[in-house]
């Protein structure tokens, strides 16, 4: 069984397992206990709705043949592609990680709050709404002059222990016409950092964007998902030695 994505919805988020052609899912609520050791991992092939194709390329989580490259994520108001095609309301936001991380992003509108919740922010605010994405794109590469525009995962991990500024997140709102803000309640409850690790084994704490926070022989550790995809499982706890918090030695 090889862990081929990971999947966020209404109803909850999953682990994606194949056995080499159907899929099947993983939840992941709080409380749910995991009991997987991690084999070999290669390349976790193309997933079409319920079907799994395989590939056995050892470069994880994909091979040069199953990445995809979202040329949007580059665009800055000209398109990449050869027809210009976000022909929808696109939102404008920015969003808080804790402390004091601001970063500007842009997403359909009708995906504005699923997106967000996507990326583990904190807080967030809604600054435009404009008729297409090529206009979004340009408003975002402008104030990315001053904001940065992508988080990397070491900075969700600090943030997962610590409350938003907020002196700091309300004195860079005052700068926007604000049209909505969002308060995200994720469910950890941290009074320190836990330890990162890639494991699948551990009770499940709860989920921040795509870090899963387990619960495991006394310390916390957070597993991003994205480092999982392309591990082969095997039923049974891992016996691997872990990190151990200082705390799990009170």
């Amino acid at each position: 069984m090889q862990v081929v994505g990971y999947k966020r919805t209404g109803n909850g988020s999953s682990l994606v397992l194949s056995d080499g052609t159907a899929v099947n899912h993983q939840p992941l609520e709080p409380g749910t206990t995991l009991s997987y050791t991690l084999g070999a991992r290669h390349c976790a092939g193309v997933v079409d709705v319920d079907e799994h194709v395989p590939c056995d390329r050892p470069k994880a989580p994909h091979c040069e043949f199953h990445t995809s490259t979202w040329v949007c994520a580059r665009c800055t108001g000209t398109c990449l592609k050869d027809e210009m095609d976000c022909y929808e309301e696109h939102a404008v936001y920015i969003a808080a990680f804790a402390p004091d991380t601001f970063k500007v992003g842009v997403t359909k509108r009708r995906r504005l709050e699923t997106r967000l919740r996507e990326q583990g922010a904190d807080r967030a605010a809604h600054i435009h709404t404009v008729s297409n994405g090529r206009i979004a794109r340009e408003i975002e590469a402008e104030i990315a002059e001053e904001l940065v525009d992508r988080v990397r995962t070491p900075t969700k991990v600090e943030a997962l222990a610590a409350s938003v500024d907020s002196d700091a997140w309300d004195t860079l709102l005052e700068r926007f016409d604000v049209i909505d803000r969002y308060a995200f309640d994720h469910g950890i409850d941290l009074e320190s950092r836990p330890v990162r690790e890639t494991i699948a084994t551990g009770t499940v704490v709860g989920l921040k964007g795509r870090l899963l926070v387990l619960e495991r022989g006394g310390t916390t550790y957070v597993v991003d998902l994205r480092d999982l995809v392309g591990y082969e499982l095997e039923t049974g706890d891992s016996e691997r030695r872990l990190q151990s918090s200082l705390g799990s030695f009170g």
